[in-house]
């Protein structure tokens, strides 16, 4: 390894275990320092240097990830440089945590969309498309982005009925998908445009995290706890397009308590070219699935979405929630209510965005204090505070 990108990459970690030292309630921190040796990370990445005897160092993270043991009981720690890394990640191991030099600095990044053509034949599919797709419990993130840079604005400027028009564009940045439980992430950016955020299995916790989009870019079926992150709308390609977006599309199965729970944050816009009132926080999505009677929007997936003392600016619509559509069973197209037919609340929102009325419940303080984190982690709240 160059002596240089050593020392910087050895100081990047120290920093970040010194910082466990000086904020000892955060909980990340607590889970970031760990089991082992301060100065020994199980793993670099560096494409600008090489592998020495005494450190394993890799140029990709497809690499590094292959390198980690199948089934560790511990976390696998990889320390990742400065850069943008242009790979298409699954982690199927357990307790893999990835560590980056921060936000603007470590880049993960991938271009797939659903209607695009994966190698080997067929279409990558929304599930398909993630830049980091998580399929392994344990697994945690801190200091880095995860992009999806699929030309979502280019696509979205073109006539609808445009032959070079893409229908499916959906482009997801990270899923979440079955296998996935206990995922951690603290201070990440994921950016995208449309599905962003595909937490669809497990429980997973974003704390000071930057989440970035436009149409549903939150959305799926797993219990997802975000803490003092930044919503970030997105603008579209046209500013006519309305509504312009929506925050979050849960499909929390019937019979789960907890579905998408935003505590402590802010709901702001991109730049100032985001009109006023012009992004619903969520809408409920019931995706189409077979059964022994058919193929239709599943009944039992009643969305949850609870925003918790969090700021809105004025980009949100005063009405808040608003319909999506699905499959009936005869093959038509059918609405789907979110008042009737998801859990959308709302506990001491404020700011410009913020309204009280009937197309908007509230929670009261005693059934807000059900979606406490202690309440929504459950007993891994407790295992995140001892450093487990």
């Amino acid at each position: 390894m160059a002596a240089g990108h050593s020392t910087m990459l050895r100081r990047q970690w120290m920093k970040a275990c010194l910082m466990t030292a000086l904020f000892p309630d955060l909980i990340f921190d607590k889970a970031f320092a760990g089991q082992s040796k301060p100065d020994a990370p199980d793993a670099i990445v560096d494409p600008h240097s090489g592998a020495t005897a005494s450190q394993p160092v890799y140029a990709t993270l497809t690499e590094a990830l292959q390198a980690a043991p199948a089934a560790s009981a511990k976390p696998f720690r990889v320390l990742i440089g400065q850069g943008r890394f242009h790979e298409k990640l699954v982690i199927d191991k357990p307790n893999i945590m990835l560590i980056g030099a921060g936000i603007d600095a470590t880049i993960l990044s991938f271009d797939a969309f659903a209607g695009g053509e994966k190698p080997g034949g067929g279409h990558w599919g929304t599930n398909g498309s993630a830049t980091v797709t998580v399929r392994a419990p344990g697994f945690a993130a801190h200091k880095l982005t995860i992009r999806n840079d699929f030309d979502f604005l280019d696509n979205d400027r073109r006539d609808p009925s445009a032959s070079d028009r893409i229908g499916a564009s959906q482009a997801v940045a990270l899923m979440l998908d079955q296998g996935a439980d206990r995922s951690l992430f603290d201070q990440v950016a994921l950016i995208g445009y449309q599905d962003t955020l595909y937490a669809d299995a497990g429980i997973s916790l974003f704390t000071r995290c930057r989440i970035a989009g436009n149409v549903d870019f939150i959305f799926g079926a797993g219990t997802a706890l975000f803490s003092d992150c930044d919503i970030v709308s997105r603008r579209r390609g046209m500013a006519s397009i309305r509504p312009a977006g929506f925050v979050t599309a849960p499909s929390t199965k019937l019979e789960d308590p907890y579905g998408l729970i935003f505590h402590g944050c802010r709901l702001i816009r991109e730049d100032g070219t985001i009109p006023k009132a012009s992004h619903y926080l969520g809408r409920p999505w019931h995706p189409t699935r077979t059964f022994a009677d058919g193929r239709y929007a599943d009944p039992n997936a009643v969305g949850q979405s609870l925003f918790i003392d969090c700021e809105m600016d004025d980009h949100i619509d005063s009405r808040g929630w608003t319909e999506m559509t699905g499959l009936a069973k005869d093959g038509s197209r059918r609405s789907f209510s979110p008042l009737k037919e998801a859990r959308f609340f709302e506990y001491r929102s404020h700011g410009p965005g913020a309204a009280i009325n009937p197309d908007r419940p509230q929670l009261s303080h005693e059934e807000a204090s059900r979606f406490s984190p202690d309440k929504v982690l459950g007993d891994w709240f407790a295992a995140l505070h001892q450093g487990q």
